[in-house]
């Protein structure tokens, strides 16, 4: 543990969770979609691991690894395609681990879920292992993999044109609603066709016993696991299948899946990120290093809003092009979110703002990944028609007014007609041991408000830590959390109820 991480946490505030909850943000939502590298591993025979070094796409001989970042070791898993069927035909999950680097303090193995869904496990620990804490570090061989249809575990692979023709989510009629159904139909028959039986069996149904696999074949008799955004939903119905095979367990900025109506949903993603926005503007009008300090942000941003609607506003990653309002909502302002980079994205804000306008031209929305099959598989979020459909926009538009066109709109209009193989439910946990379930309360992506609920229905399981700040992810946003978390994960010390950690400055 960090000094002053557990004199830190004796300091902190206890309150009730409904208390916190009264005065704390609404919401939820998905995370960004990334592809993993490329990775070159042994493959494993009867359940076991054999690890060699990681290899290096960009390396003339990627099976001698990458001295740049030495240690990493990866290795294939063979699991089944459908759970239902164990016998049936195989895929290879692509797994990393890094060993402990206190090898004579080590606890076991400490499995990490990643987000998305898209996120690539295998590139968190070959090139992002400072994301975890020294002491984690430390006391744990940290492994993670590619979820399946994910990076290099048999990924969801579709046409890249058919990719790119993919309708706007702002529909103005039936026949758009309409031409959106059967461009869906058409992509998932191209994606099936060219990933093979895996494409019908992503869900994170499947994914658990994939992970209950990994266990084992780590020889760990339970399961220590950190899960972060879409990871949560994987940590949840792993404790809810397999309660007596956990051991210590966070769920880092929670996914709620028992959140069960199309509306509900897209208006907890639409609180929530309106949330971190006027989180923002109150920063900027605090702030004197704010590079719009002493303007009204929220005209200046609706004006690059309405700029960029027209196909004026140009890219500032891609010097040339115009920038869609969708995606200068869902990449540029929310990759300064979830990072809590309030200062970033006001230098980014200004540099946009004092541009030379483009000539007016269509603009289009950059093409969902091929992940989002993943997201389909375990959410049912039906629309019934373009009226329906007009009605959850106008909703989100008074939700969240500075923020058109959320990445969750897009991924409910991609997954119209999809099947659902895992839909929402409460969890039902029982006989598990203490479940740490950590939340900022200025979360842009997934709410405080999900966090509680999910805490509460983990019933005794179920331990709430809440960081007083910003951004997604907080499990080392400071030494008090740090402390918190390191604790309970080498010592398995539970946070006391109503336990809090102060924001670190932004």
């Amino acid at each position: 543990m960090p000094s002053g991480g557990s004199s830190a946490l004796r300091r902190i505030t206890v309150r009730a969770a409904a208390a916190a909850m009264a005065g704390g943000v609404a919401l939820a939502v998905v995370t960004g979609l990334a592809a993993a590298p490329t990775v070159h591993a042994a493959p494993s025979s009867a359940g076991t691991l054999r690890w060699v070094p990681c290899g290096d796409p960009g390396k003339d001989d990627p099976e001698k690894g990458d001295p740049e970042k030495p240690g990493a070791e990866c290795a294939t898993l063979p699991v089944p395609v459908d759970w239902a069927h164990p016998n049936g035909p195989k895929l290879d999950l692509a797994v990393a681990r890094r060993k402990a680097t206190a090898p004579d303090a080590v606890v076991g193995s400490m499995v990490f879920g990643p987000g998305g869904p898209g996120d690539s496990g295998v590139h968190m620990v070959v090139g992002n292992i400072s994301r975890f804490s020294p002491e984690v570090r430390r006391r744990f061989d940290i492994v993670s993999f590619d979820p399946r249809g994910v990076g290099a575990s048999n990924p969801v692979t579709c046409s890249s044109a058919l990719l790119a023709e993919r309708p706007s989510p702002v529909l103005r009629s039936q026949e758009d609603f309409d031409a959106t159904l059967a461009y869906n139909k058409r992509l998932r028959a191209d994606c099936r066709a060219r990933t093979g039986p895996v494409f019908d069996h992503l869900d994170t149904a499947q994914t658990v016993r994939d992970l209950d696999a990994l266990r084992t074949a780590l020889g760990e008799p339970k399961l220590t696991f950190h899960g972060s955004s879409y990871g949560t939903l994987l940590g949840a119905q792993y404790a809810e299948t397999y309660p007596r095979r956990v051991r210590a367990m966070v769920l880092e900025s929670v996914i709620d899946h028992s959140v069960s109506t199309t509306r509900d949903f897209l208006h907890a993603e639409a609180a929530t990120a309106e949330d971190s926005f006027q989180e923002f503007v109150k920063w900027c009008e605090r702030a004197r290093d704010c590079a719009l300090h002493g303007r009204d942000v929220r005209t200046v941003w609706r004006g690059l809003l309405a700029r960029a609607e027209r196909g004026e506003l140009e890219d500032p990653t891609k010097p040339g092009s115009s920038l869609s309002s969708s995606d200068m909502v869902n990449k540029i302002a929310f990759r300064k979110f979830y990072q809590a980079d309030y200062r970033g994205l006001a230098t980014a804000i200004a540099g946009m703002d004092a541009s030379r306008p483009l000539p007016a031209s269509p603009t289009s929305t950059a093409p969902l990944p091929a992940a989002a099959p993943v997201f389909c598989s375990d959410w049912h979020l039906p629309v019934r028609d373009y009226r329906d459909y007009a009605a959850v926009v106008t909703m989100m538009n008074r939700a969240a007014p500075d923020l058109p066109h959320l990445l969750p709109l897009h991924m409910t209009a991609a997954c119209l007609g999809a099947p659902t193989a895992n839909p929402q439910h409460r969890l039902r946990v029982h006989g598990a041991p203490p479940i740490l379930v950590s939340n900022a309360l200025h979360d842009p992506a997934t709410g405080y408000p999900w966090a509680v609920s999910v805490a509460r229905q983990l019933g005794r399981s179920g331990a709430l830590l809440t960081y007083e700040g910003h951004g997604h992810g907080s499990v080392t946003s400071g030494p008090c959390m740090e402390g918190a978390v390191n604790s309970y994960l080498t010592d398995l010390a539970v946070p006391p109820p109503g336990a809090r950690c102060p924001a670190e400055p932004l």
